[in-house]
């Protein structure tokens, strides 16, 4: 049996809803799927529910976008019950930080020549948290862009004319409430962290090892096989679980698909047993 542990819904920028992610997690035949939407869990009860009426285990979650120096890093969060906790409070603070920086970007837009409103987004989204993929995807239905890929390319990514950095917490201390809350904590997509060392690498994962971490994703939806088996071999030499997921976002992510990525990824169940075996 295979999971994904690592998926996103209109919660936040997928254009699933939960209880749509999760019927299709069950018709793909998976044993296990963890909804980790970006920085809130808003989505999970609707899941709980959904995944109660088709028979298959949900793993609530949530994904972190964390301050570094460079690059991109992100912790997938597992095991993280909504309601009251040391990061589940948290949570509405970052929350209140992707608004205004949406409000920021959309300013940065019309100053370039591509207005946007708040009630376009706010459709878009369908409810759910606004992230930049709905930006992006209301750039393309207006004509600005021929799709998505291209308004991060050439608007929305970091460095780029409209990009508005966000209040974001330090990856030592997203571990440290996540571990205070019970989860297991996962660092997410490790090729966007821009290390092109193996000593820098190491400092690294020692550094948050020491901090608490709990796995590296090395079963990715778009990394190729001997990508997969490197961050595994990586996770194993500092004695971190090697975890998985596809980084599903529907038609946001167009042809990657939940479960299988681009069609070659599957993650074992045994992953999940041993994830499960490392929470605090």
């Amino acid at each position: 049996m295979t999971v994904d542990l690592h998926t996103h819904s209109t919660a936040s920028d997928g254009s699933d809803s939960p209880t749509e992610l999760v019927e299709r997690a069950a018709r793909y035949g998976l044993e296990a799927l963890a909804l980790t939407d970006h920085d809130t869990q808003s989505g999970i009860a609707e899941a709980k529910e959904a995944a109660n009426q088709v028979g298959i285990r949900l793993i609530p979650g949530v994904e972190l976008s964390l301050e570094v120096d460079k690059g991109g890093m992100h912790l997938v969060v597992l095991w993280l019950e909504p309601g009251s906790g040391p990061l589940q409070d948290r949570l509405a603070e970052l929350q209140d930080g992707r608004t205004d920086r949406n409000r920021l970007i959309l300013e940065r837009l019309e100053s370039l020549g591509m207005p946007i409103t708040a009630e376009e987004l706010e459709e878009e989204a369908g409810g759910g948290s606004v992230g930049r993929p709905h930006i992006a995807a209301v750039m393309m239905a207006r004509g600005y862009v021929p799709d998505i890929r291209t308004a991060f390319d050439e608007w929305l990514g970091t460095g780029k004319p409209a990009y508005v950095s966000r209040v974001r917490l330090s990856p030592e201390e997203a571990i440290r409430l996540s571990s205070d809350s019970g989860a297991a904590t996962v660092l997410a997509h490790p090729h966007t962290l821009e290390i092109h060392s193996s000593h820098e690498m190491a400092e690294l994962l020692e550094r948050l090892k020491g901090a608490g971490l709990t796995g590296i994703e090395s079963y990715y939806g778009s990394y190729r096989q001997h990508e997969r088996d490197g961050y595994a071999a990586l996770a194993r030499r500092f004695g971190l679980v090697p975890s998985g997921g596809s980084d599903y976002h529907g038609r946001y992510k167009p042809g990657l698909d939940l479960g299988i990525g681009y069609g070659d990824l599957r993650i074992p169940i045994s992953i999940l047993e041993e994830l499960e075996l490392r929470r605090p």
